[in-house]
């Protein structure tokens, strides 16, 4: 009998090559052969220039937040605004992306979210006092739009370069979202003095045109579209998850680690504040967030180019464990320079597991169900970060880092012993023969 993932010869052959980290994987997918293709060429300079963009107005928007109401409960609220929606528009974006023209769809959802990012910019340069009900839901206005963005953007991807880069092309990806998380922090860092927060907001809305351009540009190949209507849609993409443990377990250990181990992504500013003294809305917050940002690209980059040919599903364990220490050690900082580093290694193991779950995800889908499929993994992502963000805002306003973090730490090191995906792959396999 036939593997459940193996509808295809290449997703049987990618199988095997996540298992032992032969040269499948590697083989022409370099990260200089992906980034060949002319198509992926240009929607990944165009994603950089709006990520850019996005950074900036995430890292400013938080520091904005606390230095407004001095809240980690208000800058939980808004982190669950921009990235709740995957919680329950990720499906339906999964299901618009496998059903209609990517293409327009995209530029639709980019344009949405320009105007009102300017809408944000106009709240805030309103009054010095803004409301904060309407940057609540400028922010949740965005945060739809992403939730129904991501899906088709993540379906996207693997079209642009074929199956012998999609690795290195998932790398890539990672990498603009972590070179941009550099980039933006450093510049919203500098220029947030200098500029305040409306002018960051509207640079952010500019940064949309890239993509626009980009999306009207870029030729898109056709791709299979399902069979399956409705809720049909759905339970496809449920179907292809249940059908093959691998997929289903890295999406499980994805939404346990982003519920609880990844708090400080949306609390980053006020933990900066509380447990080492940096002002939200200075200089020194924004190049600590430029090396976690930098330590996060580099670990997403590592994955494509100096473990290209690492097995993926050993290395997500052992990135597990790599988190767990780094966050333990930086729960229990209280002094500013032995930060920098910490994070840097941080940013590096957190990006590198992710990046690597990602890689087997996508090596063993379909084109069929990917847009689907990935709607979960948007769901489990940036669904389950909105929520550590919510439940532990709260919980950092009453104690501090320590407890916090420390909790990612321990559940980290826990799933790193769950999440053993090779003697998965392997009993599964025995159990079709």
């Amino acid at each position: 009998m036939s593997r459940p993932w193996s509808a295809t010869p290449i997703v049987e052959d990618s199988q095997e090559a996540l298992l032992e980290g032969d040269d499948y994987v590697r083989g022409v997918g370099s990260a200089r052969s992906a980034f060949s293709h002319r198509e992926f060429r240009l929607m990944w300079l165009g994603s950089f220039a709006s990520n850019v963009g996005t950074w900036m107005q995430t890292v400013v928007l938080g520091a904005f937040a606390y230095t407004l109401t001095g809240s980690s409960a208000f800058v939980g609220a808004l982190a669950f605004a921009q990235l709740g929606p995957l919680l329950l528009l990720s499906i339906v974006g999964g299901i618009v992306a496998d059903a209609f023209d990517r293409r327009r769809l995209l530029i639709v959802l980019q344009v949405e979210q320009l105007v009102f990012s300017l809408a944000l910019a106009i709240v805030v340069a309103s009054s010095d006092d803004p409301s904060r009900v309407l940057i609540f839901a400028c922010v949740l206005a965005v945060g739809i739009g992403n939730a129904l963005n991501a899906p088709a953007w993540g379906a996207v991807l693997p079209s642009l370069v074929g199956p012998e880069d999609l690795g290195a092309a998932i790398s890539l990806n990672s990498t603009m979202v972590n070179g941009s998380r550099v980039v933006g922090p450093a510049l919203g860092g500098i220029l947030y003095p200098i500029l305040g927060a409306a002018w960051i907001f509207a640079l952010n809305a500019v940064t949309y045109l890239a993509v626009i351009v980009a999306l009207l540009v870029v030729r898109f190949p056709e791709v299979a579209r399902a069979e399956e209507r409705g809720l049909a849609r759905v339970a496809a993409g449920f179907r292809a998850v249940r059908d093959n443990p691998v997929v289903a377990r890295v999406l499980l250990t994805l939404a346990v680690f982003a519920v609880l181990c990844l708090p400080f992504v949306s609390l980053f500013p006020a933990l900066a504040e509380t447990d080492l003294g940096l002002d939200a809305d200075s200089i020194s917050y924004g190049l600590l967030y430029a090396a976690f940002g930098l330590g996060a690209c580099l670990g997403a980059l590592s994955i494509g180019t100096v473990f290209a040919a690492a097995p993926k599903m050993r290395l997500v364990r052992f990135g597990l464990v790599g988190f767990a220490v780094a966050t333990g050690l930086f729960g229990v900082l209280r002094v500013p320079a032995p930060a920098y580093p910490v994070v840097f290694v941080l940013g590096f193991v957190y990006f590198a597991t992710t990046t690597s779950m990602l890689t087997v995800l996508q090596t063993l889908l379909s084109d069929e169900v990917r847009g689907r499929v990935m709607a979960l993994w948007f769901m489990a992502f940036g669904g389950g970060v909105s929520i550590a963000g919510l439940v532990f805002g709260p919980l950092l306003d009453a104690t501090n880092g320590t407890v916090v973090l420390g909790v990612g730490a321990v559940v980290a090191a826990l799933l790193a012993w769950w999440c053993d995906l090779s003697t998965l792959a392997r009993q599964s396999e025995l159990e079709q023969v």
